[in-house]
């Protein structure tokens, strides 16, 4: 998720991703536009290494051991080519970034958590002519989407400007041992048995969910409800600030509503305002409910506490058998357009997605999904383990198309401003599903003016 309440590194390269989705990044299925604002390459692309000796240089964030461990095994596949690696805190990174791409020595390759106005200001380079000779089509078309920008400066769409070293999902956790106490066999298939298993674990006097509100993370409840019912093209055109698109749909309403009527039951934390994202994570860890949203990036941090008794699924959709719908952010990084070897950097990024002992670093190191062609074999996991349910369910999503941003990166503003506190009277049952979206678009339609 750029950040007003950024919870920080939330373990791995999805957190980076989300909560910087907890504040920044977006999609839609799309093919690659026409080349726009951004710089395209100014040399012939090649797909061929060149056999010349050059160093790469990488910004990135400090406390992310990625880009090491990748490089290093890079450079062991391909003596001739080594990297440089310099690294700042996310906030310096991220206000610095535009100065760093405009300098006459920029990065080669940048953490960009957000193009912001870096396409318009020809910062950073077009990758679609890389996206056409490396067959990029093959991949998830959902999952590259929030890293598209038109000419306008609507993500979403457009050409190619960034790709993931690492792609996070959500969906569901469950401790199945509390589970088994209060009746629940297997995981539900729909929301409406989601919701009866809300209700078994409550008579069985265990606390159906864990959440916490006070950094406003209950959203990935609250997205994820919506996201069961709106049309997945209205959501995303919002959350990429298309002209004319709004958040009080249908599809939305209901999905908020229905958040409404699990506070309304009992079925949140009581005191669910007053924990943050580390506490609720701790307290479902230690067992305190059956049930907890959250994203693949802790699938090894619940299973080193809870062992064989936590397991992971998708959220369920509305009616059985539907495609599923699922939060997800790239840890993007963006190619500088004034980079002098764009070829050996894209010929990097094609090899972290395509290369076996690189998508198993990514898998080892956080935890996030690879990404890359959805039908290309998932690196190596114990079997039955936590993180080969996390690569089995990013495989179904990008498979079913079925990732979507975090609505908490639409604007710089909105999850502070608008998000959050709203959530916060929603979850405790003080307004309506109706308030809250209402209350949500009217901070959009100001932010969106400004």
């Amino acid at each position: 998720m750029s950040t007003p309440t950024r919870v920080r590194r939330v373990r791995g390269t999805a957190a980076a991703g989300i909560i910087v989705s907890l504040t920044a990044l977006a999609l839609a299925g799309c093919a690659p536009g026409s080349s726009t604002g951004g710089a395209t390459t100014a040399t012939d692309v090649s797909t061929t290494l060149t056999k010349d000796k050059v160093q790469l240089t990488i910004a990135d964030e400090t406390g992310f051991p990625l880009t090491d461990d990748l490089t290093k095994e890079f450079t062991k596949q391909h003596p001739n080519i080594t990297f440089k690696i310099t690294r700042d805190t996310f906030q310096n990174l991220t206000a610095n970034a535009p100065k760093l791409l405009a300098s006459s020595t920029p990065p080669d390759l940048i953490r960009l958590p957000t193009l912001g106005d870096t396409v318009k200001d020809g910062l950073v380079a077009n990758l679609d002519p890389f996206f056409k000779a490396y067959g990029w089509d093959k991949w998830s078309p959902a999952q590259l989407a929030p890293l598209r920008m038109t000419k306008d400066g609507v993500r979403g769409s457009g050409s190619l400007y960034q790709l993931g070293l690492g792609y996070s999902v959500t969906g569901i956790f469950m401790n199945t041992k509390l589970a088994q106490q209060a009746g629940i066999s297997a995981p539900p298939e729909t929301l409406a048995e989601l919701e009866d298993d809300f209700a078994k674990a409550k008579a069985a006097g265990i606390a159906p969910l864990v959440e916490g509100d006070k950094d406003g993370v209950v959203n990935f409840t609250v997205q994820a409800a919506m996201n069961q019912y709106a049309d997945k093209q209205q959501f995303l055109d919002w959350m990429f600030n298309k002209p004319g698109a709004t958040y009080n749909t249908p599809g939305n309403v209901k999905g908020a509503e229905l958040i409404r009527k699990w506070a309304d039951a009992g079925y949140f934390p009581s005191d669910i305002n007053a924990l943050d994202y580390f506490t609720f994570v701790s307290r479902f860890q230690d067992g305190g409910g059956v049930f907890t949203f959250n994203g693949n990036w802790e699938a090894a941090n619940y299973a080193k506490k809870l062992g064989k008794d936590v397991t992971f699924f998708l959220v369920p959709p509305a009616k059985k058998g539907g495609d599923h719908v699922a939060m997800g952010a790239a840890n993007s990084f963006s190619a500088a357009a004034k980079s002098k070897h764009l070829n050996e950097v894209a010929y990097f990024l094609n090899w972290v997605h395509t290369n076996d002992k690189a998508r198993q670093i990514v898998v080892d190191v956080t935890g996030a999904a690879p990404g890359g062609d959805p039908s290309q074999a998932q690196p190596k996991v114990e079997k039955g383990s936590i993180t080969e349910q996390v690569l089995a369910a990013a495989a179904q999503i990008a498979k079913e198309d079925g990732q979507v941003d975090f609505m908490a990166n639409t604007t710089a503003g909105i999850y502070a401003g608008a998000i959050i506190p709203e959530s916060q009277l929603l979850v405790t049952s003080k307004i309506s599903g109706q308030e809250f979206v209402d209350k949500v678009q009217a901070f959009y339609e100001q932010e969106v003016k400004k």
